[in-house]
């Protein structure tokens, strides 16, 4: 699925994953994993979703002061967290961090941008009124192309590209 040389380690189980992009709108969800997880409000301190150049989502990056608004998905099958970080750029990095959800702390895993990023915060209001509805159809096109016999279809590119 993926182009990596290696492959992630996945988190198992009941594992939650922080989202605060692209994978927080429910359409999202239902074109690459076939369905929409339940998806609770949750907040993490010290980063931000930022802006990333030539792109329509965001990578989630540290920032003293900053708080990022999101969500957690739960519930995610061994093979819906397949096609996720199949989904992900390889500038992203899987990591559990603190997360604040409802009236309690907890981890959750997350993508995690690597590379550097300028100013600037991501909008998931400005995303879903200038890129949703294309993000959609890219997505539906994605994972079609994923599900292909290998022989018929190299592996997709990444969602960026």
């Amino acid at each position: 699925m993926s182009d990596r040389p290696w492959t992630r380690r996945l988190p198992s189980g009941d594992a939650p994953l922080f989202v605060y992009g692209t994978l927080q709108f429910p359409e999202v969800l239902i074109e690459l994993i076939g369905r929409a997880p339940q998806l609770d409000p949750a907040q993490v301190l010290g980063q931000r979703a930022a802006v990333l150049p030539d792109r329509v989502y965001p990578g989630l990056t540290s920032a003293n002061d900053s708080v990022t608004q999101g969500f957690l998905l739960s519930g995610l099958t061994a093979d819906e967290w397949q096609v996720l970080d199949a989904f992900e750029d390889d500038e992203y990095e899987l990591r559990p961090i603190p997360v604040h959800a409802g009236d309690q702390d907890t981890y959750a895993w997350t993508y995690i941008w690597t590379d550097a990023v300028p100013p600037g915060e991501w909008s998931a209001q400005r995303f879903a009124a200038e890129h949703l509805a294309d993000y959609i159809t890219r997505c539906s096109t994605w994972r079609r192309d994923l599900l292909r016999p290998a022989t018929a279809q190299p592996v997709p590119e990444r969602h960026n590209r």
